[in-house]
């Protein structure tokens, strides 16, 4: 149970794996006690579900299909992370997969399914540093929240807001319940990564929408469901429902850009914008670690990036003395 008196899992259920379709599995056992694990470790429904994707995968690849898992070796998983590589994935999600499979070894060693780990010692996949971010800046945060329409605006809207204006993930915006907004006290309890919850100020004019969204929440199919966002079909609204409703959204906003100029615009990119107008606007590292609900400050640091437009404008401040131009036929000194 968390304090709100509900389980996560009551919160998740899009996310609960089946493994009926596994019952004929060679590793049919030792995928059900990885999940098992994930579960006691307090990994999310969401992590889980990447997680056993991606181990899925790898059991099933070219190289380990059928293999016993104490006769993996290292050049397996190697085989299997270049094989995702050479089939187009990012670093980061490469590094993801490799994540998972080492999680899963580590999972085993630690239930005496398995004595050592393949995966450990492999190196991450050295990610892009100076890739041009992706946000929007205030004006363009306000032509996207504008451009906002359809039967159900206002729940649409509030949940960007959240993004844009109080840094939430897609999966706290998944979470929320109607009591962890508190109106008089103008606070909300997000309940976010690492099981840590974080209490958060509403913005006046994101107070404003929150409440009407509550007032206008769509009649839940079951009985004592208490999600603040309520899909069509009655259920808590899914992050997979989230992230569309954001690229669709995004989609509409941009289609008079050409296809090849269009942003990659997403719900993550509400986040990033929130944090980065903060850090323009002066807000101390330490501050935005706490409202973003990062670990780690190291973190909060991605979002210092510099624009080419603050670049140019450091630039046009030099004073620049140039030295006379010499004389037609005279000779520059050796």
């Amino acid at each position: 149970m968390n304090k709100r008196g509900t389980t996560l899992s009551d919160n998740q259920d899009e996310y609960e794996e089946s493994w009926d379709e596994d019952a004929g599995s060679p590793y049919a056992e030792e995928l059900e006690a990885f999940l098992d694990w994930m579960k006691d470790a307090g990994y999310t429904g969401y992590t889980r579900k990447a997680y056993l994707g991606d181990v899925h995968e790898f059991l099933e690849s070219h190289s380990v299909r059928d293999k016993p898992l104490d006769e993996i070796k290292k050049r397996h998983v190697l085989s299997y992370l270049s094989g995702a590589r050479s089939r187009g994935v990012s670093d980061s999600t490469r590094n993801r997969k490799h994540a998972a499979v080492s999680c899963f070894f580590k999972a085993l060693m630690e239930l005496e399914m398995a004595v050592a780990n393949p995966a450990a010692g492999i190196k991450k996949a050295k990610t892009e540093q100076n890739k041009e971010p992706v946000y929007l800046d205030e004006s363009r945060l306000t032509a996207f929240l504008q451009s906002v329409e359809g039967k159900y605006r206002t729940r649409n809207l509030t949940v960007f807001l959240l993004m844009a204006y109080m840094g939430l993930r897609v999966g706290e915006v998944h979470l929320l319940n109607v009591q962890d907004y508190n109106e008089e006290r103008g606070t909300l309890q997000v309940f976010g990564k690492g099981r840590k919850w974080r209490t958060l100020p509403v913005p006046s004019a994101v107070a404003e929408f929150l409440g009407l969204a509550i007032r206008e929440r769509l009649t839940p199919w079951r009985d004592g469901e208490n999600a603040l966002f309520i899909s069509q079909k009655g259920t808590r609204l899914s992050i997979r429902n989230i992230q569309q409703i954001a690229a669709d959204t995004f989609d509409k906003f941009q289609e008079d850009v050409e296809p090849g100029q269009r942003l990659p615009y997403s719900s993550h990119k509400l986040r990033h914008s929130f944090a980065t107008m903060l850090l323009r606007q002066g807000t101390d590292l330490r501050t935005v670690q706490e409202l973003l609900g990062h670990s780690s400050i190291q973190t909060t640091i991605i979002y210092t990036h510099v624009s080419n437009r603050e670049k140019q404008e450091a630039i046009s401040r030099l004073d620049i003395q140039l030295p006379l131009p010499l004389q037609q036929g005279q000779e520059e000194d050796e």
